[in-house]
C-alpha cells in the first residue's frame, strides 16, 4: 500500500478547492466552509424527528437521515412530515445492505422514496455510485435549483493509493454528481493522507471520510483541507460508521468552527490512545488564548512511516505516549541532551524554519517534581535543604520510556535505583544504564524492607479498561513512604487505592501530566503555560 507525504504543496489548491460550496446556518462565523452534519438513524419516525430538532439545538448544520434505519414507514406520508419538520436542511440516504446499509428491499422502491425526498423539497440525496448514472438520468431536468445530488464510494477493506482514488473521483465526477464522497477504511493513520490530499486538491465540493480509529483525525482535520462536511452523532455509541466524533466533541472538544487551513495540528502519538485527555487540555487552553491549533488523538503503530508521512511543518508538535517513547528519539533530526541520556522522549516538535523534528523529554521533571512535593507534604519529607529523594531506595516499575525519564530524574536527585521489570534482562540494561540495580518483578516482594523507600509505576498495568489491574500485591505496599502511578486514567489506580489503604502517601499520574503539560505547551507555542487555566481544565474533566 502506498504511503503519501502531507507537504506544503498541498494545500496550494485549498482556495480552488472551496468554490461552490453553499456555507449555510451555524458556519457562518467559522474559520472554515465544512459542514456538520448529524445522522439521524432512529428506528421510527418519531424519534427521527425529536433527534433533528436536539441536532439543531447542539449546533449542527444540516442532518442525514437513513431511511434505511425505519423499521416501518409510509413513503408519501412519512417522507413528507421528514422534509417539513426538519428544522435544518435535509440529506436523505437510504443505504442498501451491499453498500453497508441495512435496506434489504428492491432496487425501484428505494430510488422511487429517493425520488419523492427531492420532489418534497429535501437540500441533498446521497445515492450510491453503483446506481448514480441511472438515477441522475431519471431526474434530469426535475432537478430543483439548490438541490444537490450526493454520489458516495464506501470501501470497507483499505484505502486505495492516491493515484486509484483520484481516477474514483473521476469516475463519481463522470455520473454528474454534484458532490463527490469518498469512504475508505484505515488499516494505518497514515491512510488518511491519501484522502486528504484529494479532498485538498479537488476541484469539485468532495467529502472525504476514513473509517476506524486510527481515521479519525479525517473527520476533525476535513476543515482544515476543506472537506465539504464531516459528520459528527449526537451521542456517544450512536453512530453510522465506526469512530465518528459526537457532534459535541467535534464543535467543543476540538473547536471545529475555528480550525482553518492554517490551522497548526498537534496531537498525541500513542498505541492505545483514547484514553488521553491530552486533546481536552491542550484544545481548550488554544481556545482559551486565541491560539490557531487542533490537538487530536493520533493511534499510530509506526511511528516512523507517521513522520515520513505527515511531513508539513503545518503537522507542528506531538505528545509520545507508549510504546513509542524510545523509537521517537530515533525520528528526530536533533534530541535535547537530557532526553538523549535517558533514551527516551515525549515531546517533538516541528521547526517552521526547516521542518527537522527537535525531540525532548518532559516526563522526568513532572513526576519527580510532583514525587518530590507528595514527600515534602508527609512527614516522611527528609532534609529542609535538598531533594528529598536523595539517598532513598526508588522502585521502578518498568523498563520503557516512561521509566528510564523517572530513573534518571531520581538519580540525578541523588536517589539510588531498582528497577523491577517482567523480563529481567530489560530491567538489567535499563539498570546498567542508569546505575541501580534490577530484578524481576515477580521478585518485587521479595526484597527487604528500609525506611523511606519510593515505588513508582511506569507502566500500564491498572489503566482503563483493565482497572483491576495491579503490578503489585497490596501486602508488599505497606513498606514504602510513598506510591506513584503514571497512568491517570483512572486517577485513583488500583495500586494507589490500596496503598492509601496502607495508610502510604499517594501521588496520581495526574500530578505528573500536568507538571509536564506545562513544558510541552510552552515548546508547541512559544508563549509562557497558563499554569492555573491548565490545573482548573484537568480538575474539571477528572
Amino acid at each position: 500500500m502506498q504511503s503519501h507525504q502531507i507537504t506544503l504543496d498541498d494545500f496550494s489548491s485549498s482556495a480552488a478547492a472551496a468554490d461552490g460550496l453553499e456555507v449555510k446556518g451555524n458556519a457562518m462565523t467559522a474559520r472554515n466552509s465544512t459542514l456538520l452534519c448529524v445522522p439521524i438513524m432512529a428506528e421510527t419516525v418519531e424519534q427521527m424527528v425529536i433527534d433533528m430538532g436536539k441536532a439543531k439545538a447542539v449546533g449542527a448544520d444540516l442532518v442525514e437521515i437513513r431511511l434505511d434505519c425505519l423499521k416501518v414507514f409510509n413513503h408519501n406520508q412519512d417522507l413528507k412530515r421528514l422534509v417539513k419538520e426538519c428544522p435544518l436542511p435535509t440529506l436523505f440516504s437510504y443505504r442498501p445492505k451491499w453498500e453497508g446499509g441495512q435496506y434489504d428491499g428492491d432496487e425501484k422502491t428505494r430510488l422511487d422514496a429517493l425520488r419523492l425526498v427531492m420532489e418534497l423539497g429535501a437540500d441533498y440525496i446521497d445515492v450510491e455510485l453503483q446506481v448514480a448514472r441511472e438515477f441522475i438520468n431519471s431526474i434530469n431536468g426535475k432537478k430543483p435549483e439548490k438541490f444537490k445530488v450526493i454520489v458516495s464510494s464506501h470501501n470497507f477493506q483499505d484505502t486505495p493509493s492516491v493515484e486509484a482514488l483520484g481516477n474514483l473521483v473521476a469516475r463519481i465526477q463522470a455520473t454528474g454528481a454534484d458532490i463527490v464522497k469518498i469512504a475508505t477504511t484505515s488499516l494505518d493513520i497514515t491512510d488518511v493522507a491519501r484522502t486528504l490530499q484529494i479532498t485538498v486538491q479537488s476541484q469539485v465540493p468532495l467529502i472525504g471520510l476514513v473509517l476506524g480509529e486510527r481515521g479519525l483525525i479525517s473527520r476533525i482535520l476535513s476543515a482544515k483541507f476543506w472537506g465539504y462536511l464531516t459528520y459528527g452523532t449526537l451521542e456517544s455509541g450512536m453512530v453510522s460508521a465506526p469512530t465518528h466524533p459526537t457532534i459535541k466533541d467535534l464543535l467543543h472538544l476540538y473547536n471545529f468552527r475555528q480550525i482553518g487551513p492554517d490551522t497548526k495540528v498537534f496531537g498525541v502519538i500513542s498505541k492505545p490512545v483514547s484514553h488521553s485527555k491530552s486533546p481536552k487540555l491542550y484544545n481548550e487552553v488554544f481556545k482559551s488564548i486565541g491560539f490557531n491549533g487542533v490537538y487530536a488523538h493520533l493511534l499510530v503503530d509506526d511511528i516512523e512511516k507517521f513522520f515520513q508521512t505527515y511531513s508539513c511543518v503545518d503537522f507542528a508538535g506531538f505528545s509520545v505516549g507508549i510504546p513509542h517513547k524510545e523509537a521517537a528519539l530515533k525520528c528526530c533530526d536533533e534530541v535535547d541532551p537530557v532526553a538523549k541520556s535517558i533514551g527516551a522522549i515525549n515531546c517533538i516538535i516541528r521547526r517552521p524554519a526547516d521542518g527537522k523534528l527537535y525531540g525532548f523529554n518532559t516526563d522526568y521533571v513532572g513526576a519527580i517534581s510532583a514525587i518530590e512535593e507528595g514527600l515534602k507534604g508527609s512527614h516522611n519529607g527528609g532534609s529542609v535543604t535538598g531533594s528529598p529523594l536523595a539517598g532513598r531506595l526508588f522502585v521502578v516499575i518498568g523498563a520503557g520510556g516512561a521509566s528510564k525519564a523517572l530513573a534518571y530524574g531520581a538519580k540525578q536527585k541523588g536517589a539510588r535505583i531498582l528497577i523491577a521489570n517482567r523480563t529481567y534482562d530489560r530491567a538489567r540494561e535499563l539498570a546498567d544504564t542508569v546505575g541501580g540495580d534490577a530484578l524481576s518483578l515477580a521478585d518485587l516482594c521479595n526484597i527487604p524492607p528500609e525506611d523511606g523507600m519510593i515505588l513508582a509505576n511506569t507502566t500500564s498495568i491498572g489503566m482503563q479498561p483493565n482497572v483491576g489491574d495491579t503490578p503489585i500485591s497490596k501486602d508488599a505496599l505497606k513498606f514504602y513512604s510513598l506510591v506513584f502511578d503514571a497512568i491517570y486514567t483512572p486517577k485513583m489506580t488500583r495500586l494507589l487505592r490500596e496503598a492509601k489503604e496502607c495508610g502510604v502517601t499517594i501521588v496520581s499520574g495526574l500530578e505528573m501530566f500536568i507538571g509536564q503539560a506545562y513544558q510541552q505547551f510552552e515548546k508547541f507555542t512559544g508563549l509562557p503555560a497558563p499554569k492555573e487555566l491548565f490545573r482548573k481544565v484537568m480538575e474539571n474533566h477528572s
